[in-house]
């Protein structure tokens, strides 16, 4: 019996020997059971491929990839294709995969199996990715793998290339957008600068001068009106006196007066038209005094001349006095002595020189009455002018904000419009780099070639386990059974199980053959 005293080795070697047979049948028929096992259990083969990723053949500094995913996203993205459905049925039904289970299972479930049944493991940042199978059949487990691994080669290229012609759709549809909003925005600016031409900001400088230029000219018609304004009064005035003069000597003839005629009442600038005229019977006209007349009109025509031209209404009526003087001293030296018909004559070829100049002042009035009609037309356009240039003036803030609104819009959108365009060149670009296979890719480099062991059963752990689990087992049963045994091997037995000294004990007697 186990006692509770400390077994030494060769108690449990004596134990061992002694119960060997509880040891030895359960190590024997461990082993036997998994030997049965793995001779009668399928056989699993695995099959397995590398993928290398290559980088893109063209420098990214000359053209840059569209597809900037990092590569287990994409392996991620692409074996959720690949594992789809409509992918696996394709892959099942070509290498006629399942075929026992397709009598049990449904399809849902054989899908799922086969999901199981393949792993597709990266390398990290080693750039390379392993795609593995297992199955019943060696040569289907290869043809699959190889055949996942292509799926995957052609996959990423499919990827690659729809995502670069996505980005250059949606990158061509936001240029035809952004283009049309910018031949909007320039139309508008377009029609605001024709709109409002003359109050853009630029053109301040320009209407400032005009102004002032308008100025200057109002002043000057201004001026120009008051003087022909004045000179219509004087020649007004004028002709009132000739005509005084004219009756006054018609009177003085009538009556048989002689006297010289009154002079003219002149303005500041005027000179005095004093014209002498003759009796109408004997007297003459004093030469003396037409003399002194004619020499004081002259002075005041030189000053005149200096003052304005020749064609100004003073100067001439000026030129006139002069030569209706000058005619009446010529008449002077004529007889003085005539007949009543010949005075009568006389007289009235004496007043033909009023008549003439009171022709001319009137013409020079009506003149002048045309010149100030033309010069209130002239002034009355300048004001317009004037209120036109003013209001520009007035509104040029007010246009220079909208304009600058406009101009910042119109900026930004065109900045949008450069850098959209540059980046659909890019992605154009990107896009024929895609379709020529020279950007990033998947390359085979170690296909899949037939297993020549199935990975399950594992012969070797199987018999291994079958081992461990006999040895185990027997030990177990060996020292329970030691442990029911209640038999005595030795004194300390004794002594451990009754708590008595053994004095002496008989060893076991064999007999000698005889």
């Amino acid at each position: 019996m186990i006692s509770r005293k400390l077994l030494t080795i060769d108690e449990y070697l004596e134990i061992a020997l002694r119960r060997m047979w509880y040891i030895i049948i359960p190590l024997i028929l461990a082993l036997g059971v998994a030997g049965v096992y793995a001779k009668i259990s399928t056989r699993t083969y695995l099959a397995s491929t590398t993928i290398l990723v290559t980088p893109q053949e063209v420098p990214v500094d000359y053209v840059r990839p569209t597809v900037t995913s990092r590569i287990e996203d994409r392996i991620r993205s692409i074996r959720q294709t690949i594992m789809s459905r409509t992918q696996l049925e394709k892959i099942i039904s070509e290498f006629n995969l399942y075929p026992e289970e397709a009598k049990k299972l449904a399809s849902e479930e054989i899908i799922e199996l086969m999901r199981k049944d393949v792993s597709v493991t990266t390398g990290g940042n080693e750039g390379y990715f392993n795609i593995s199978y297992q199955g019943k059949d060696p040569l289907s487990v290869a043809k699959v793998t190889n055949r996942l691994a292509s799926l995957f080669v052609e996959e990423n290229l499919n990827l690659r290339e729809q995502q670069a012609q996505g980005t250059t759709e949606f990158l061509s549809q936001e240029l035809n957008v952004t283009r049309e909003k910018l031949e909007e925005q320039e139309n508008t600016l377009t029609d605001f600068k024709q709109k409002n031409l003359y109050e853009l900001p630029e053109r301040m400088a320009t209407n400032l001068s005009v102004l002032d230029q308008l100025q200057q000219d109002h002043q000057r018609v201004s001026d120009a009106l008051n003087s022909a304004l004045e000179r219509k009064l004087v020649i007004q005035k004028q002709i009132a006196e000739i005509e005084k003069q004219t009756e006054l000597i018609q009177n003085l003839t009538s009556e048989g007066t002689k006297e010289e005629a009154l002079p003219l009442e002149t303005g500041p600038t005027t000179p005095s038209l004093q014209t002498p005229s003759a009796d109408s019977s004997t007297e003459k006209v004093n030469p003396a005094v037409v003399q002194m007349r004619m020499e004081r009109l002259r002075g005041q025509l030189m000053e005149l001349q200096m003052k304005y031209t020749e064609k100004h209404p003073d100067v001439l009526i000026t030129k006139n006095a002069i030569k209706n003087l000058a005619e009446v001293a010529a008449d002077t030296e004529k007889e003085s002595a005539a007949n009543a018909s010949s005075i009568s004559s006389d007289s009235s070829e004496d007043f033909d020189p009023m008549t003439s100049l009171t022709n001319e002042l009137e013409e020079q009035l009506s003149f002048t009455k045309t010149e100030i009609e033309n010069l209130k037309k002239e002034e009355s356009k300048i004001n317009t002018d004037i209120a036109t240039y003013h209001k520009r003036v007035e509104n040029t803030p007010l246009r220079e904000l909208m304009m600058t609104k406009l101009t910042r819009d119109y900026n930004t959108t065109r900045e949008a419009y450069e850098r959209l365009l540059t980046k659909n060149e890019q992605a154009q670009q990107a896009e024929n780099l895609e379709k020529r296979q020279k950007g990033e890719q998947f390359q085979l480099i170690d296909p899949a070639r037939v297993p020549e062991r199935p990975i399950k059963p594992n012969v070797r752990k199987l018999l291994f386990a079958g081992f461990a689990l006999g040895i185990f087992s027997g030990a177990g049963l060996a020292i329970w059974k030691e442990y029911m045994d209640r038999s005595f091997r030795d004194a300390r037995d004794m002594e451990g199980t009754l708590g008595i000294k053994v004095l002496a004990n008989i060893p076991k007697v064999v007999p000698k053959a005889a």
